[in-house]
């Protein structure tokens, strides 16, 4: 299976090579069965990787520890779940799941562009060719997951005990489904910039491509964040690590990208700014692999420390991220500019979105590159943290936060901004209401708190204004209007979902934030300590042996008047085959609300530092977040995303006619 395996990826690779030329060469001299050649190689290739990938985890599962990655990640006292997971836990696992999911997009576009112009769809699947080859090649020569070692260790160093949690088998998945959905993007903008021809045809097949990346994206971003609030047992829910950064740059310029090929598919309008945006998207992705596995970072995130693999990185990033902006300088200029709008109207708010998107995406980029362009040009080290991206990230998005319910609200062309304020006035009263209850039950020490709740109910109560405006909701009748909402888009639907989910996710950061309280104190069992109004009990610790770790745990009973509320379980665990410890929080989630309790050290006396949060709706911060992909899945399901597909009504009266 290993050399199988290992096989495959040279095949793959000469296959890349093949689907790299063959289709353009086809394309540039008009040779239908060159163009043709480009679908059954990406099939084929992606095959061929899966054939590798199913290999590696085939030696994980058996514990094949001759196989170097395999005995520097695995152990084989390691749960199988882990060991399956464990794959994809270290850097030469993880760029063949990058590849796999690389020619899985490919194989679609193969399978499902048949409607495409032929050209364009040759130049995809070469573009899609490029970054394959380019990938595998480093795979092949930096990083070969197949590596072998003479002898073979009779043990394993086990898998990194971070890594060793659910959180690993859906947290990379949905972020490389995500950075590696924008390089279909990516390869569109090319292809149409080699082809000389941008339309709105072109806007309306990479529309759907841009949102599945953004909708896996936003999963991934989500569950790490999650998965990192709880495994790390430090109670927070973003650190604006750089590595984090690095995932969140392509999700903003995504969202920018998805709303400026609305504007070119609607109107005809920024054809050149979308083709631009669909480069920098996916060059931010590789940027974010590049800062991952360069060494050039130092992070709980970060794979791999070799100057050579990041030299080999920085190269890719330099030719196709070098090569499309030079592709792009030579080609705009004869790029027709497309359709006009007034500023006050659909299009204007959506270029206004993009505005500050972007510009909060060089916000984050410039706040991550600068300590490293510092410490390589001078040798100073300097950290930018939290305080810098809250001081300048955040009145970037207030504005954007507060315009989102104006945009579906507004006409194509030319709007009416006094006209969609009056149809938003009943959000606007919520919201209102929602500042003042917050300001004068909840808390009235914290503005933020009051402005926070406001500002979420101002854009989940401006989502529900659109669908009732659509649906004539209390100016028609009620069956009528029920109608009318039933028949709109589900792109409308979905639209409405992804807006709520900002406005939940903002309302779970506004409350987290001003509401929650920490408390950290001694404990001996039989202590109870007061958590805002209700007791946490300290029970005891008793030892616990797991099938790879020693842990000593602790057991918790949070209680209100007596009553029992839920128990809780942390942990300090010891992984035995690379003697690291870790600490397991203990989480009672209750309704929206969470009680977080970590373990710090033991005490000479007999007693444990305890550190408690209570979280009101934090919750609500990842529930935004599943929300947004729920309406993102929603959208994908329109048929007008499908492109070229008939309405039902059309494929009748063909059938009929052609009885």
């Amino acid at each position: 299976m290993v050399e199988a395996g290992h096989f495959a990826l040279v095949l793959a690779f000469a296959l890349a090579l093949v689907q790299s030329v063959v289709p353009l060469a086809g394309a540039r001299i008009g040779e239908m069965r060159l163009m043709a050649v480009g679908g059954p190689v990406a099939l084929a290739g992606f095959a061929l990787v899966g054939i590798a990938f199913a290999a590696l985890t085939a030696t994980y599962i058996q514990s094949d520890f001759s196989v170097a990655n395999v005995w520097e990640n695995s152990h084989s006292l390691k749960p199988m779940l882990y060991k399956v997971t464990g794959t994809w836990g270290n850097h030469e696992g993880s760029m063949l799941l990058w590849v796999l999911i690389l020619t899985f997009f490919g194989a679609l576009v193969a399978a499902f562009g048949r409607n495409l112009p032929a050209t364009l769809r040759a130049n995809v699947l070469a573009v899609q060719g490029w970054i394959g080859a380019a990938f595998l090649m480093f795979i092949l020569t930096t990083s070969n997951p197949f590596a072998r070692l003479d002898p073979a260790p009779f043990e394993g160093r086990d898998l990194n005990p971070i890594l060793q949690d659910i959180g690993l088998a859906i947290h990379p998945p949905l972020l490389y489904l995500g950075y590696v959905g924008f390089s279909v993007c990516f390869s569109f903008a090319v292809a149409a910039l080699i082809d000389g021809r941008v339309d709105a045809a072109w806007a309306r097949w990479v529309r759907p491509w841009t949102l599945a990346a953004w909708m896996f994206l936003t999963g991934g971003i989500a569950m790490g964040s999650y998965w990192a609030y709880y495994e790390l047992g430090w109670g927070g829910f973003w650190f604006w690590d750089p590595v984090e950064n690095a995932s969140f740059m392509p999700w903003l310029a995504g969202t920018a990208l998805l709303h400026s090929a609305i504007v070119m598919e609607k109107r005809s309008a920024l054809k050149i700014w979308t083709v631009l945006l669909a480069i920098l998207t996916f060059s931010l992705s590789l940027l974010g692999t590049f800062l991952v596995r360069s060494g050039v970072l130092t992070s709980v995130h970060a794979f791999a420390t070799d100057p050579t693999r990041g030299v080999f990185i920085l190269a890719i990033l330099v030719v196709f991220i070098g090569g499309s902006l030079s592709l792009f300088a030579w080609r705009a200029g004869s790029l027709t500019a497309g359709g006009i709008f007034h500023p006050i109207s659909r299009e204007g708010a959506l270029v206004l979105n993009n505005l500050f998107l972007t510009t909060a995406t060089a916000t984050v980029l410039v706040g991550t590159l600068y300590p490293l362009v510092l410490e390589a040009v001078t040798g100073d080290k300097i950290s930018v943290g939290a305080p810098f991206f809250n001081l300048t990230f955040g009145p970037l998005m207030l504005p954007l936060l507060v315009l989102i319910p104006f945009g579906p609200l507004l006409a194509w062309k030319r709007g009416d901004v006094y006209a969609a304020a009056q149809r938003l006035m009943a959000a606007f009263g919520g919201a209102l209401l929602a500042m003042l209850v917050t300001w004068l039950v909840v808390d009235r020490v914290t503005v933020f708190a009051a402005l926070g709740v406001g500002l979420a109910a101002w854009m989940v109560l401006g989502a529900l204004t659109d669908l009732a405006q659509k649906s004539a909701l209390g100016t028609a009748p009620l069956g009528v209007s029920m109608r009318r909402l039933a028949g709109l888009p589900r792109s409308v639907f979905g639209t409405a979902l992804a807006h709520m989910g900002v406005g939940l996710t903002t309302l779970g950061i506004a409350a987290t934030l001003a509401f929650q309280s920490e408390h950290i104190t001694v404990m001996k069992p039989g202590d109870v300590a007061d958590i805002d109004g209700r007791s946490l009990r300290f029970e005891g610790v008793a030892p616990v042996r797991g099938p790879n770790y020693t842990e000593t745990r602790a057991q918790f009973v949070f209680a209100k008047d007596g009553r029992t509320l839920g128990e809780i379980s942390s942990a300090k665990r010891l992984y035995t085959a690379r003697q690291m410890p870790t600490t397991e929080a203990g989480i009672l989630t209750l309704g929206l609300s969470q009680l977080y309790v970590s373990l710090g050290d033991a005490t000479s006396n007999g007693g444990m530092v305890v550190r408690v949060w209570w979280k009101p709706l934090v919750t609500l911060i990842w529930l935004g977040g599943l929300v947004m992909m729920i309406g993102a899945a929603v959208s994908l399901t329109d048929r007008r995303l499908r492109v070229g597909a008939p309405s039902r009504k059309a494929r009748t009266a063909v059938a009929a006619a052609s009885q």
